[in-house]
């Protein structure tokens, strides 16, 4: 600890990202990216991008990407904000929306960040523990000074709330903001955003690092009634006014247009982790009910950090959380068939 630090640091245990391996032999499957990349159209229009204008400052209002994501979500663009990535604009909606005098609301198993920013921005907190079967308990929700914050599907787990759920969330929070971090949305769930004209206090907060398979551009967005992206935009230009580059910008419009790839991946995904969850069946797992672009094993008589370390000598890696609550389970992301099947096979060897 440094004696020129901000006193509150010392208070804080920052977010751990998933490791990024720098050999490429390795199976990745703890970070939930996309493994089959971008579409061919965003590489070519991010190519084409590459010239002289990298010399200029981007759009601040990114009016065409967000008019691409209007346009497909059936919104306006005034109900439409970009950040650098969904962790930027959770932070900034952070900052806009929640009080240090009034508690918020989020689950005791989640998204990490979370509690990470609502220390770093000194905001209080309560964190209604999930039930035995990691299924987020309605009734812990209701009447929330502060504001509620919902990771749809949840992770690590999964689990997906239903939009009827999610409105019994909105009806019963009517004074304060109800964020819902639809990050793996995608991946088999219903978007809140058709909620979004009926609720002024909706924010559903997306992102296109998972099924758009742009995690290395960090390309965020946030969808609300008009009144909360203004109080978004508010704190981004004072923060910073251009999150995203110009290549950000480019790809992000170019993605939105490339609905068939766009699908054909998701379908992809979504058809492999069906395969995946019923091998792992098979082999004696529990598997919980995901909507994502992850499974959430754990086995009766092998430990998870065994599991985890056993695979990672064999180059294939997945996220072990060592924590209450979760150190008997490992997040698996779901890769290619190939290298889904390749953790079977290695699976299958250890479970004679």
């Amino acid at each position: 600890m440094s004696r020129f630090w901000n006193e509150r640091l010392s208070f804080l245990s920052p977010y751990i990202p998933g490791e990024q391996p720098k050999n490429e032999q390795i199976i990745k499957l703890n970070t939930n990216e996309n493994p089959y990349g971008p579409s061919p159209k965003v590489l070519q229009a991010v190519q084409t991008a590459v010239n002289d204008t990298l010399r200029l400052y981007p759009d601040p209002l990114a009016v065409e990407l967000r008019q691409a994501i209007a346009r497909r979500n059936k919104l306006t663009v005034e109900q439409v904000f970009v950040g650098n990535g969904s962790d930027e604009v959770l932070a900034l909606s952070f900052m806009a929306f929640f009080s240090s005098k009034r508690k918020i609301c989020f689950p005791n198993i989640t998204y990490s960040f979370y509690q990470v920013y609502a220390n770093l921005f000194g905001i209080p907190y309560t964190c209604p523990k999930l039930s035995p079967d990691f299924q987020i308990c309605l009734e812990d929700y209701m009447q929330v000074p502060g504001g509620v914050l919902i990771a749809n599907p949840n992770a690590p787990t999964g689990i997906l709330l239903s939009c009827v759920e999610i409105e019994q969330l909105l009806q019963q929070n009517p004074d304060c903001v109800v964020i819902v971090d639809e990050a793996y949305i995608d991946f088999g769930g219903e978007s809140a955003v058709s909620l979004i004209p009926n609720y002024e206090n909706l924010l559903v907060v997306q992102t296109f690092s998972k099924s758009r398979a742009l995690a290395g551009l960090r390309i965020g967005f946030a969808m609300g009634h008009p009144a909360l992206i203004q109080g978004l935009e508010i704190v981004k230009n004072s923060f910073n006014s251009y999150p995203l580059d110009r290549l950000a910008l480019v790809a992000g419009k170019a993605s939105i247009k490339d609905e068939l790839y766009f699908q054909s991946v998701v379908q992809k995904i979504i058809q492999t982790r069906e395969w995946t969850v019923q091998q792992m069946v098979q082999l004696g797992f529990t598997v919980l009910p995901s909507q994502a672009n992850f499974i959430f094993v754990t086995h009766p008589k092998k430990e998870a950090k065994t599991l985890f370390l056993a695979l990672r000598e064999q180059n294939i890696f997945v996220r072990y959380f060592a924590q209450e609550l979760l150190s008997d389970y490992l997040r698996i992301t779901i890769g290619t068939q190939k290298e889904m099947e390749a953790l079977i096979a290695t699976l299958k060897t250890w479970m004679v």
